[in-house]
Parts: C-alpha cells; sequence; structure tokens
C-alpha cells in the first residue's frame, strides 16, 4: 500500500517512515504542503497522513484542495492543537481520521490499517491520475476529452499500472499481479495494447509505455 506522509519535523518523519516500511507500506516523505500536493498531483496514493502545522500550505489546506480536486483519498490528519474546533475544522473539510501529537506508533499504525480497510471496501470506486478517472464498478474511464468503457480486464490493467505509475512490468508479471496466473502472459499483452490505444482514444495526458518488452504508465 503506497502512503504518502506529509510531516515537516525531520527526526519524526524519518522515525515513522523506517516503521510504516517495516510494517510493509510503501512511503513517500514530503517536509511541507506544497510539497504534499505535488506528490498527489504525480502519483496515486492509498492514503496520505497530513500533519495539520506545516510551512507553505497547512495541513488543512492540502486537505481543502484535494477535496476540491475530486481526490478522495482516505487522509489521517496529525495535530499537536487539543482544540475540538480545530478537529471539527479538519472533519468538515473531508478529514477520515485525526490523531493527536505526540502519538504512539501502535495507533498510528492501528489508525491507518482501518483506514485502508475501509478505503478497499467503500471508497476507492474512482480511481484519479493526471487527467483520467477510471470507475472501476462501471469500468468507465474518463479524461477532460472524453469517456468509453473498458472490460473488465482492462479495467483491471489499468488499475494496476495507476497504482504503480512509473514501474515496469512484463507481461507475465502483470498476469501474476493482476490475475494470479489465471489468464495468460499472452493475454495480459493484449490488454495492455488495447489499453494503449484507448488512453489514445479519449486524449489521456498518460500513455502506457513501452521498454524492452515491459509496460508502465506515465506521462
Amino acid at each position: 500500500m503506497k502512503v504518502l506522509y506529509a510531516e515537516d519535523e525531520r527526526q519524526l518523519s524519518v522515525a515513522v517512515v523506517e516503521i510504516l516500511k517495516m510494517e510493509g507500506f510503501e512511503v513517500t516523505p514530503v517536509y511541507d504542503g506544497q510539497e504534499a500536493l505535488d506528490a498527489l498531483k504525480n502519483d496515486y496514493f492509498d492514503a496520505v497522513i497530513l500533519d495539520v502545522m506545516m510551512p507553505r500550505v497547512d495541513g488543512i489546506e492540502v486537505l481543502r484542495q484535494m477535496r476540491q480536486e475530486g481526490n478522495f483519498t482516505a487522509v489521517l490528519m496529525l495535530t499537536a492543537k487539543a482544540s475540538l474546533d480545530d478537529r471539527v475544522e479538519g472533519l468538515t473539510v473531508g478529514a477520515d481520521d485525526y490523531l493527536a501529537k505526540p502519538f504512539a506508533m501502535k495507533e498510528l499504525i492501528v489508525r491507518l490499517k482501518s483506514l485502508l480497510r475501509r478505503n478497499i471496501d467503500y471508497r476507492h470506486t474512482v480511481i484519479k491520475y493526471a487527467n483520467i478517472e477510471l470507475d472501476t464498478n462501471t469500468c468507465e474511464l474518463r479524461s477532460d476529452k472524453g469517456s468509453l468503457r473498458l472490460s473488465n480486464p482492462e479495467a483491471d490493467v489499468l488499475s494496476f499500472l495507476i497504482r504503480n505509475i512509473g514501474t515496469y512490468y512484463t507481461a507475465d508479471e502483470i498476469n501474476t499481479q493482476v490475475w494470479n496466473k489465471k489468464e495468460s502472459p499472452e493475454k495480459a499483452e493484449l490488454y495492455v495494447y488495447y489499453l494503449r490505444n484507448k488512453l489514445i482514444q479519449i486524449r489521456a495526458k498518460v500513455k502506457v509505455l513501452i521498454r524492452d518488452n515491459t509496460y508502465a504508465l506515465g506521462e
């Protein structure tokens, strides 16, 4: 699971990142709100941990911009403020949970895993990246230039590639990761090429990249 962790206290960030990695999370640390916004525009994350008090752009404003742009990734807010009004503000803007600082790592991990379970079960029926969005329930692929419906296997491949932006996979690896080898490498490769053409059709800003018989999604 990919987690964006926005925290300006460097020593705390290093400690938390190491522990989260030991728990199996793939963590991208950033150190102010603007870096968080930039990371959200350039990559997909399963969850976001936001410190409220950050330089340049604070955590509340990062969250506000996320929600205004239609990004409903699960967000856990961290705050040193004990005021109920501060927590209510974050929840009103769209936070999924709050954790007061200083916090116990065990509680952070429990809350993060709980958010991710809810995220998988209830929330992310729409996955967004760059100017495209995929409705995983209907398999509708949309951009600001058009829309079309993917087959279920094409939607599976696109969802997988969005969650692993910039990482190249062979057709065999895609077959294993996406369908647990229930298809075949040949079919996986075919679906990738179908998907490549459909992204072109809707004038997506992202495309399927091909390098030495491996495939990735990128710009």
